[in-house]
Parts: structure tokens; sequence; C-alpha cells
């Protein structure tokens, strides 16, 4: 969670007045309605969610929304499409834009940039951005020259947070990128639902969301109040493009939604497997012959049934469609070697080592194993290469289930970071997935990443493609808490809905941005304690831990007058 306080201090008192012009209503009137779009076959489709309160206003395509913050989307999907030099952006301290960027002094990479929203990277002017070169390329994406309904993609010029596009327009934008074109921003996006806007809610969405929030205004008749909107847009997993908003800030709308949101989005269809990954099989058990339906094979690629005879007398059954490939060892004798994507050798290893009868365990298997594999396979001429033994991880020699590939598939490209990764059948140790248990504690209502956290405690979920958020302890943080702890736990008490974390948090230190709670994990991200203000920002987000399961840990404003209150008991004794 975001501490809304932290942003506003940091920016000048006009842009302060500016922001509260536009708050979010209390969460005690939290968003009743949630607009969900997505683009596909040519057309805009629409979903309303409700959570009680008055019916809301239909809409469709035609709907106009502000583009907010998704500028920075487009701006970055150009430059690295087109290859625009994008280089780090220092923070100088005095653009209070810059809170969503880094602190004085340090930089941000395009990545990090676009995952935080860090509007002075993406300045069309800091970039060089040539308004004809723009038009060019957008030309060639939409097939004809921007105009009419996409006249807002005709220069870069025009790209700011208050202009209003018509929802369609958007989404086909986004439907006019190439999965190769977006492949950068959407392994960036991924960290949106891990440790950005929407930490946490990778439990609901696993990878199957690649987002770009914004925070904005809902466009009203003159003279209104002005109603805060936040949500994101992107694609999903397959490329689908989607938008979604609601009442309030943008990290409030996904943490409030998370779920439903997760469960009624389209069908996500399967999407091209990525990554090259070859596994030399029973290399401890040498085989003595591979037949087909004619007979003994022939060396090359596999097409159909065999039959696998070993020297010590069993045999396996397989199938194949060309992935498994026969060879002549140095020792004559034959080889079999498999050559898969990334997610289709996931699934093997969950077929071959446990099954996807039971979702959430089969989950953290799944990235288990992802993490395994990127951590000990060796590469040669670019893909992994990782023998199939139970020294390492067995992988089956047939084709994937389904239930296992459309596991793989909702992890894809999710990992553990930071820590080495092991697991076994039935035997838990430190560091280590016991499979057996995954199944008893997800059998008990234990989310994925849950049970990665028990297993992992030193680890964060990340991505393939992103290293992560690792935690470099802030022990003085830590310190105080503890300290703090037991005189905050009479108020704590008496406070509906608070559940002390089982374990005491983890404060890692912020390398930029604001601060924030990661919930699956336990952990608070901050700055080092110097001034009452750092206090504060931690008892607050400690509270969003404590308030996790409640309501009211997603009231800014309750939780930071109650940080307050927490901080200035008996402050002189802490």
């Amino acid at each position: 969670m975001m501490r809304k306080s932290a942003l506003s201090r940091v920016l000048r008192p006009a842009a302060v007045l500016a922001l509260l012009a536009v708050q979010p209503l209390a969460v005690s009137l939290r968003a009743a309605s949630l607009d969900v779009a997505w683009w596909r076959d040519g057309k805009t489709e629409v979903l309303q969610l409700r959570q009680g309160g008055p019916a809301p206003q239909p809409f469709d395509g035609s709907r106009q929304v502000p583009l907010a913050s998704l500028w920075k989307l487009f701006v970055y999907i150009y430059a690295d499409d087109s290859h625009v030099p994008m280089p780090d952006y220092r923070c100088g301290g005095r653009d209070p834009e810059e809170v969503y960027c880094c602190e004085a002094g340090q930089s941000v990479s395009r990545d990090a940039a676009l995952a935080q929203s860090c509007g002075p990277f993406f300045s069309p002017r800091r970039l060089m951005i040539a308004p004809a070169s723009w038009r060019d390329y957008w030309t060639r994406r939409l097939g004809a020259a921007p105009s009419g309904e996409l006249a807002w993609l005709a220069d870069p010029a025009q790209l700011t947070p208050e202009r209003l596009v018509r929802l369609d327009s958007l989404l086909r934008a986004l439907s006019s990128i190439p999965v190769a074109s977006r492949a950068d921003a959407e392994a960036a996006l991924l960290r949106v639902v891990l440790d950005g806007r929407g930490a946490g809610t990778a439990r609901w969405f696993g990878s199957q969301l690649r987002v770009k929030t914004y925070s904005w205004h809902q466009p009203t008749q003159a003279g209104k109040e002005r109603e805060r909107l936040g949500g994101a847009a992107g694609w999903l997993a397959d490329g689908t493009p989607v938008w979604f908003g609601g009442a309030g800030g943008s990290s409030n709308v996904l943490q409030q939604w998370a779920p439903r949101l997760a469960a009624n989005l389209p069908p996500v269809q399967a999407a091209e497997d990525s990554g090259c990954v070859v596994v030399d099989y029973f290399k401890r058990y040498p085989i003595s012959s591979v037949r087909g339906a004619d007979g003994p094979a022939a060396a090359g690629p596999l097409n159909g049934r065999f039959q696998v005879r070993f020297e010590n007398g069993k045999n396996l059954a397989l199938r194949s469609a060309g992935e498994m490939m026969l060879q002549t060892g140095g020792d004559g004798r034959p080889q079999l070697r498999g050559r898969f994507g990334v997610n289709e050798y996931v699934a093997r290893v969950i077929d071959r080592e446990a099954s996807a009868d039971e979702p959430e365990a089969a989950k953290a298997l799944a990235i288990a194993a992802r993490s395994y594999l990127r951590q000990n396979a060796q590469t040669v001429a670019g893909c992994q290469q990782i023998a199939d033994s139970s020294a390492t991880q067995r992988v089956s020699p047939s084709p994937a289930t389904p239930a296992a590939l459309a596991i793989a598939r909702w992890t894809d490209q999710l990992i553990v970071d930071g820590v080495p990764v092991r697991y076994h059948t039935n035997l838990p140790s430190d560091g280590t997935l016991a499979w057996t248990e995954a199944v008893r504690q997800a059998k008990q209502g234990k989310h994925y990443d849950e049970l990665l956290a028990a297993a992992y405690p030193g680890g964060a979920l990340s991505t393939a493609g992103n290293a992560g958020v690792r935690c470099k302890r802030l022990a003085q943080n830590e310190a105080w808490l503890a300290r703090a702890l037991p005189r905050w736990q009479r108020v704590l008490l008496g406070e509906a809905g608070y559940e002390a974390p089982p374990q005491p948090p983890l404060v890692c230190a912020l390398a930029s941005g604001a601060p924030y709670s990661e919930q699956s994990r336990n952990r608070i991200f901050m700055r080092a304690l110097t001034t009452r203000e750092d206090r504060i920002t931690l008892a607050h987000e400690y509270l969003h831990l404590g308030l996790r399961r409640h309501p009211r840990g997603q009231d800014e404003d309750y939780v930071e007058r109650l940080a307050r209150r927490l901080v200035d008991l008996n402050l002189e004794t802490l």
C-alpha cells in the first residue's frame, strides 16, 4: 500500500492544493462499481462490476475517458520499438513529479520509470522525439494517419493527462501493437501487481495482467465536483487490450476489485510459449532401444507413440510431436533430448513431480520449478539446458496435460528471486517447498503466494525478466518497531479488524518511489528512520499489514490518523 500523505509532503503547496481538489471519496464510500472494457475481434466489449449502491451509468466504446498517465505507455512503446535512446533519468529534487521516480541525486531506468509512472522520464522533449517520426510510426501501426477519433496520437505534444479520448480508440491503439513490440513493456508492467500500485494482487492475477496504472478525475459537467478516477490499461497475457476504472486512486481500485476483476476478465487464450529449454532425458538410466509402431525408431525428431526400453529391463511409453529427438551418444547408446518452451517445460515438471489437482499448490510448484530452472540450467546456444534427473528436476517425456499447462501459463514468467529454490515431495526444510505440505495448506485455503512465502521467507516474488525487489533490511527501523509494538497493543486490540502479523515484518530499504507494504510477504519498504514523519510512515505501513483482512485497511485517512496516534503514545519513552 502506498501512503498518500508521504506523496503530498514532497509536493509544492500549490501542487498539494491541486491534488486536494481531486482527492478520492473516503474509503467508507468505496467505489460501488468498476467499469471494465476490452477489445476483441475488432470491437469493444464492456462489463460493469457492482458492490451495492445505485446502478451505475451504462457505458460503451464511445465513452470519453481521460488519457491520464497512460500517455507514458505510448511514449515507451514508440521509443522502445523505434530504438530511441532512453537514458536513465536523474532526480534533481525540484520537480514534484519526481516523487514517482527517485530520490534527489538518484536515477531511475526506463522499466522502473514505466511501472512507477515517472512522468519526467518520458517527456517527449527529454527523449527528443521528433513529431514527424512519431506520426510516421503510428501511421504504420494504425494503417492510416492518426485522425478523427485517433487524432490524439498524431503529435506527442497532444499526449496530456487531461486529454479526453474515446475508449474504443484507446483500445484500438493498444491492439495495433504487435507482440514483439510490446514485450518489453509487458515485462516492465508485470511489476505493477508484484511491487507497484497493485502490490499483492498477483495472488489473483498471476502474470495475466500487464497494465499501466493511472489516477485522474472523471470528466463531469461544469460546476460539479470532480470525482477521482483510478484504474489501469494495457494487455492481458494473450495480447487482449484491456481498460478499467472506478472511483478512487489506482492503488485503492486495484486492491478493492482485484478478486472480482480477475474472475470476470475474458478467458485468456493460449499465447505463444516464450523461451527455450533443452532437456537431456534419463541421464541416470541408460537406454537400450526406442521403438515405434513400425519398429526401431530412426535417429531424429520423434513423431507418434514410442516405447523406451532401459538396460535395467524397465519400459516407458511416451508421445512426441517432434519436440523429442533421438540421438546416438558417444558410447553408441540411444539418447533422448527434448526441446520446449518454458511453460511447456514447467507443465511437464508439474505432471512428473506432482499434479495440477490442487491449483494453488500447483501454482507454487510451477513458480518453484521455473525458479529452479533459472538458477541451475546452463545456457547453450540461446537455450536453457538441464538434465531430467531426480538430482535436478524430473520432466515428463510426454506432452503436458491441459491442466498443468494452464497453471504454467497462468504463472508465466513468475519466479522466486533472492534465495536458492528447492522443493521435495514430502520433506519440508529451510528454503524448500514440500509438495505434500503445500497441498495440505492449499486445502486449508492458503494461496500460492502464501505457500511460497512460507517456503522461501527470504525471497520475493518477481519475474524472470526482472530482477525483482530484494530486501536490504533496515535494522534500526525493525528495532524501533519491536520496541513500539508492546505499547501499541492496548490501542490496536480495540480497533476493529486488527490482526497482528504472525511474525514481525521485515523492514526493507526503499530505493525509489513512495513507501509501501507487501502484504503477501509481510514486508515494509521505506527509508531509514530520521524524523517523526518516518516513524509515522513505519506505523502507517505496519497498520496496512495488521488490517490486511479488513476494509479499514484500505482507508488511508483512518490508517494515517491511527498511525499518528500510535507514534505519539509515550513518545519520550520510545
